[in-house]
């Protein structure tokens, strides 16, 4: 069981690389840098590392899908790690 699934939202492709528009991949690429781990490219449409941040076991993730369609790669993400509900 993993205590968060972090979601880095944005677009593929070059031409949203270092835009606006791609923030949230920065961020989880960032994160997965510092605690040692490399995004890569899993099942759900989405590039993913596991990891732990303190004590907590995180996996991170970035949709390979376009961001209005990035909610098949979550939804996804969430029923593999058996997350049901989001407000916990």
């Amino acid at each position: 069981m993993i205590d968060a699934l972090i979601i880095g939202l944005g677009n593929p492709g070059r031409e949203y690389a270092r835009t606006r528009h791609n923030v949230g991949e920065e961020c989880v690429g960032v994160l997965a840098r510092r605690i040692g781990e490399t995004m890569k490219a899993g099942r759900d449409h989405a590039l993913v590392a596991d990891g732990r941040i303190g004590t907590k076991r995180v996996v991170l993730a970035f949709p390979t899908t376009y961001m209005n369609e990035s909610g098949r790669s979550v939804q996804a993400l969430m029923r593999r790690h058996g997350l049901d509900d989001v407000s916990r």
